[in-house]
């Protein structure tokens, strides 16, 4: 049972990490080479779609990292799933604290409707993203060294 804890919760977590990395290091760059108020407004879209899914991935990754350092507590790797876990839910904790109200407006933005400063504050949160990005490979890589 433990076997199949631990490939669920890397498989869940891997897959989390490449959208993230994907959406940091190819969407973003896609939209932002979109003419006129294209990008804007797909950034606003994916501001929707990503954000109505990822607190329960996001949460869910924690919550699977936890009861596998609880299962395998006597287990080789222990202390490296407690760490993973421990980035995990610092990534929540940065989620909402710096992520998620910037992710709250940009999801209503309309070209008649946002801000002056609406690519700066789209920039602050890419700039905490590769933050997040960072430490959910961080958590990824301890997860997957734990099994060794």
């Amino acid at each position: 049972m433990l076997n199949a804890l631990e490939v669920v919760t890397i498989v869940v977590v891997g897959v989390m990490v490449g959208v993230e990395f994907s959406v940091v290091f190819v969407m973003n760059r896609i939209l932002d080479a979109l003419p006129g108020d294209s990008g804007q407004l797909g950034h606003a879209h994916g501001g929707r779609m990503l954000g109505a899914v990822m607190p329960f991935w996001y949460t869910g990754s924690f919550i699977l990292s936890a009861i596998w350092a609880i299962a395998g507590w006597h287990h080789d790797g222990a202390r490296l799933v407690v760490v993973a876990a421990g980035l995990l839910i610092l990534s929540v904790v940065m989620s909402m604290l710096l992520l998620v109200p910037i992710n709250n407006r940009n999801k209503t933005w309309t070209p008649e409707t946002r801000p002056e400063d609406w690519k700066e504050q789209l920039r602050r949160w890419e700039r905490y993203h590769y933050v997040r990005v960072a430490v959910i490979i961080a958590a990824f890589a301890l997860l997957a060294a734990a099994l060794t």
